[in-house]
């Protein structure tokens, strides 16, 4: 069997699927959260994707310098759900 040189194992495969699935998730969320803040307008959406991007930019500073290294931490993925969790409920709350 070939040994995989790039992987630093199947947990730390895990984590960093989990954390792209997220980021991508938390940055539509975000999107779409400032569309439904400025009532529908193209102006929320730019406003979303700055804070998106402002957003992946402090993910990508936590992991140093990566956005996806080699093997994230736990923890920064948990904080990453949650993150993603909070943004849920609030557009539930928003759009209801």
């Amino acid at each position: 069997m070939l040994e995989n040189k790039v992987s630093a194992g199947t947990a730390s495969d895990v984590r960093t699927f989990i954390a792209a699935t997220l980021l991508t998730y938390a940055a539509g969320v975000l999107t779409f959260l400032g569309y439904a803040m400025v009532d529908g307008s193209g102006g929320g959406v730019i406003l979303g994707l700055i804070i998106a991007l402002f957003a992946a930019l402090g993910w990508r500073r936590m992991q140093g310098g990566k956005f996806f290294p080699r093997d994230p931490s736990t923890r920064s993925v948990v904080i990453l759900a949650l993150f993603s969790a909070v943004l849920t409920v609030g557009v539930v709350a928003l759009t209801s």
